[in-house]
């Protein structure tokens, strides 16, 4: 099952960071506190509710957090007008005054409770080819089939599109260009049935008339409203991180890198590992042979100092279906959808974990 995520407080005045959470306790939840934007910042939008301090109000505009839905800004008294600006300007669903409003924030805690929270996965690759999109596509389907509701995001303005690893590019739904002025107010029912996809699995991918640019608030909102409606998303990230991948990276609960077992592979690889620890410290790899030089996944694992979950080799039945636009791995058959289950086992383990 999904786990439930904590909801954030955002605010380094003391006197309100009690009040908050005393009514958070009140509605039978803990919270996650952050005493200021760049705190937050990892768990801004994955969190299923954000409580802004009037103090940070202000600090919060300049860091330019992702518009998101569900954001309330508290204060301890009545807000000036600069305020309710401010908080318009955020893209602030509510302004609470205290004590006042102490009954709307409890029950704003209080229904949190029985909401289920999905679970990302980033995939990236060492180096051009290395097989992510194949890999992201393969644990998405691999989801779907064991009945998750389950989406894919292309988040790679120059991959070429997954839509076609599907065979869903003529499929009529909404591409990346729809979204590209999105405000942070996504209904997740209204957004998700709008995608092409099948079953359980739909897919946001680009439209290849459209331009490239994929702003950061069009990303934070899918993932949010994901987050609400789906038990699985997976995000095939691109090597060059922009904005929204920046973004979508440090929102994922889990990050995997994939690299071929080769020198020059793995040399790309260090560098790509670099720019991911810029963002977040916990990356696990997976290595894709065979080796045309004997290197062991091991040796690749040692030398990027990476965790191995996993190993890859040539299936000509997972080429065929990508050159035929059929799901990689959607047989349920063969290493990839082995490793598949596991990367999703260890997703959802962790998501059983953080709920316990």
């Amino acid at each position: 099952m999904p786990a439930t995520r904590l909801p954030l407080v955002v605010t380094s005045d003391s006197a309100l960071l009690d009040d908050l959470l005393r009514l958070a306790a009140a509605g039978g939840t803990k919270v996650d506190v952050a005493p200021d934007p760049a705190a937050a910042r990892p768990r801004y939008v994955i969190a299923p509710l954000v409580m802004i301090g009037a103090d940070q109000l202000d600090a919060c505009l300049r860091a330019r957090l992702p518009r998101r839905s569900r954001v309330a800004v508290v204060a301890r008294g009545e807000v000036s007008d600069r305020v309710w600006k401010a908080a318009h300007t955020h893209g602030a669903d509510h302004v609470a005054e205290l004590p006042v409003a102490e009954g709307w924030v409890i029950d704003r805690f209080a229904e949190l409770l029985d909401q289920p929270v999905g679970r990302v996965l980033a995939v990236i690759g060492g180096r051009g080819g290395a097989g992510a999109s194949t890999l992201a596509a393969a644990v998405a389907a691999t989801a779907a089939g064991d009945r998750r509701r389950s989406l894919l995001i292309d988040a790679d303005p120059l991959g070429g599109g997954l839509d076609l690893m599907f065979g869903w590019e003529r499929r009529d739904g909404l591409r990346w260009s729809a979204l590209a002025d999105a405000d942070g107010r996504v209904d997740p029912p209204a957004l998700l049935g709008a995608l092409p996809g099948d079953g359980d699995l739909v897919l946001l991918s680009f439209d290849r008339s459209a331009g490239l640019s994929l702003p950061a608030e069009a990303m934070a909102s899918t993932i949010d409203a994901a987050r609400r409606a789906r038990d699985v998303t997976v995000i095939d990230l691109p090597r060059r991180l922009d904005d929204a991948a920046v973004l979508a990276l440090e929102c994922a609960d889990q990050a995997v890198l994939i690299v071929p077992a080769e020198v020059r592979a793995s040399a790309a690889a260090a560098r790509v590992v670099a720019m991911v620890r810029m963002h977040r410290h916990d990356l696990s790899l997976v290595v894709r042979g065979p080796s045309p030089g004997n290197l062991r996944a091991g040796d690749v694992a040692s030398a990027l100092k990476l965790p191995l979950v996993g190993t890859l080799r040539p299936e000509q039945a997972v080429t065929h279906a990508a050159e035929h636009g059929l799901s990689p791995g959607a047989d349920g058959k063969g290493p990839l959808a082995l490793l598949c289950r596991r990367l999703l086992d260890d997703l959802l383990g962790d998501a059983a974990a953080v709920a316990a």
